[in-house]
């Protein structure tokens, strides 16, 4: 059995039962020792990203794309949750790629930072009416559709490196309805329904709304319960 952290173990009642991708995830999470100074210019990536468009009064972008990372957050959370109460498995685990931080058995931070960015970036695609179409369907569903799945593509491609990995039959690269549905439709409607809103407060309220969501599920199932 790997080493794992204190704060692993108690999140484990039967190590026998887990699989091994789960456990190596478990051997590095949350584990400072994991720290690479590459952290650093991503960081500043997406601190000039976001000053950017703040610069540019680019509001209904800047919100969409933290509504975008507020939902990534929720998935997490859930899938943190799958874990723990299964004893087996998350849907997802990121076990390898080297990372400097495993903040969930599901999320590193490379993933967060990267999640960050690409919801703001994400609006530069929309078309300035909402309602047009393209193909008959509506540019924001056909949006939010396509990027899907290039982030299923993606998906694959991290998993055959070994880098996010799959336990379940019907959440994998012979299955991939669901991590296309659920894994990522939804960040980018809601993204896009907040770009969309018509004014500010509506889009500030929504995008607390979801992080407070976030951070009481984050407070109760961390640092509370520890199931997570």
């Amino acid at each position: 059995m790997v080493d794992l952290s204190s704060h692993a173990l108690s999140m484990v009642k039967d190590p026998s039962s887990i699989t091994d991708y789960s456990l190596q995830a478990l051997s590095i999470l949350r584990d400072p020792a994991q720290f690479k100074w590459y952290i650093i210019p991503l960081l500043l990536i997406v601190i000039f990203v976001y000053t950017k468009e703040m610069s540019k009064r680019n509001w209904s972008a800047v919100l969409a794309g933290l509504a975008f990372w507020g939902m990534d957050w929720f998935n997490e959370i859930w899938n943190s949750l799958v874990f723990y109460f299964t004893q087996y498995a998350p849907v997802w685990s990121a076990p390898g790629g080297d990372t400097c931080y495993l903040i969930l058995i599901g999320l590193n931070i490379e993933i967060t930072f990267m999640f960050l960015i690409m919801g703001l970036m994400s609006t530069f695609l929309l078309p300035e009416y909402k309602w047009m179409k393209i193909l008959g369907i509506n540019n924001r569903i056909l949006i939010a559709g396509f990027m899907s799945i290039l982030c299923v593509a993606v998906e694959v491609f991290l998993n055959l490196a070994g880098a996010l990995t799959w336990d379940y039959s019907w959440w994998n690269v012979g299955s991939p309805w669901l991590i296309w549905l659920i894994g990522y439709m939804p960040f980018w409607l809601v993204a896009f329904w907040v770009y969309d809103m018509n004014n500010t407060r509506k889009q500030v309220i929504t995008v607390s709304a979801i992080f407070i969501f976030d951070i009481v599920c984050l407070v109760i199932f961390g640092a509370v319960l520890g199931w997570i």
